[in-house]
């Protein structure tokens, strides 16, 4: 990630996991964000934020319910 930005989502799953928890960090658990609140986040970390909203979705670290979404996986900094 140069300068904290992500240039491409890994292929590999167990590498791709390692990314989109860092990612889902950046998530309250229990907040729900609007899609707008979620990709002002995501653009943070690549211009692509809506191939990382759905990678953070398929892969369990978010939940929707078409308008809004709320993190539900991912380690939790204690």
């Amino acid at each position: 990630m140069p300068g904290g930005r992500i240039t491409s989502v890994p292929v590999r799953r167990p590498d791709r996991l390692v990314l989109l928890d860092h990612v889902a960090r950046a998530f309250e658990p229990g907040v729900r964000y609007t899609e707008e609140q979620l990709n002002t986040v995501l653009s943070r970390y690549s211009a692509d934020h809506v191939v990382l909203r759905r990678s953070l979705v398929d892969e369990g670290f978010m939940e929707s319910d078409r308008t809004h979404y709320w993190r539900c996986g991912g380690t939790v900094d204690l």
